[in-house]
């Protein structure tokens, strides 16, 4: 079992995750600093959004240990609606419940879940919706917003349960393209205010920007990590190479690379 290091948030050893015969995580070792922010690259398979779902136990690990603020997740006997209150997560779907207004979706969760009282959820709610910049929205329903108002939103509701680390998969992947760069600036702010975050992106121009360390994954493994320039301008495996050609030119064509 691990021994817990109060200088990380976020301390994963030995993970294994494995569906059936399809092992997708085979040994992943990761700790995370307060304030800092990993984004997570890789292939398509990779095993990149199967590790954050187990970061927070939406996906239950084969084995390995997980660490969470203090808090072992993968002890059988862990608080894990406690533990999971320092946890916000935002998914590629908004997950916005359509028959709720805009501030309902984000104070439902904090009256629910934390008890707080419906006049201080909604002044939680309003901050954090003004924080990303949809505050006038607050009245309105899901189905009024662009894909990228509503995916606010949906990182307010996050936000307005004060987690200590942010979670996100491909947030930005089912918006249009104009709408991408709204998403990003209000990931860049939360990285400027100090927010631990753990991304799993394709979007390479801001993990280059943003990000404290890359973790490139492929077939369930971390292959290579560092800081984002050494990591994208000056990779040291050809599995990253290879992946980084493909992903910033999807013209060129790989003739006799080597996979391992």
């Amino acid at each position: 079992m691990s021994e817990y290091d109060e200088q990380y948030v976020v301390q994963i050893s030995g993970l294994h995750k494995s569906f059936g015969s399809l092992e997708v995580l085979r040994g992943i070792d990761l700790d995370i600093k307060p304030g800092e922010v990993v984004c997570v690259i890789g292939p398509s398979g990779s095993g990149k959004s199967t590790l954050l779902r187990c970061v927070n136990l939406l996906e239950q690990p084969t084995r390995g240990d997980i660490i969470v603020e203090g808090f072992l997740l993968t002890h059988p006997d862990a608080n894990l609606d406690l533990a999971r209150r320092q946890i916000g997560m935002v998914f590629q779907q908004f997950n916005l419940f359509g028959h709720m207004t805009v501030l309902d979706n984000v104070t439902i969760a904090q009256r629910k879940v934390l008890g707080r009282s419906e006049s201080d959820a909604k002044k939680i709610a309003l901050e954090q919706l003004d924080k990303v910049g949809v505050a006038e929205k607050a009245n309105q329903y899901p189905s009024k917003l662009s894909g990228g108002q509503q995916q606010r939103v949906a990182i307010a509701r996050a936000l307005a349960m004060g987690p200590t680390l942010m979670l996100f998969d491909e947030p930005t992947s089912a918006l249009d393209p104009e709408l991408v760069g709204d998403v990003l600036t209000v990931m860049r702010s939360l990285a400027d205010d100090g927010m631990t975050m753990m991304v799993v992106t394709h979007e390479m121009a801001f993990a280059r920007d943003v990000a404290d360390r890359v973790v490139f994954m492929d077939g369930g493994v971390i292959v290579e990590e560092g800081p984002p320039r050494s990591v994208l301008e000056e990779p040291q495996e050809q599995r990253t190479r290879t992946f980084l050609r493909r992903v910033l030119d999807p013209t060129h064509v790989d003739v006799g690379d080597e996979e391992d």
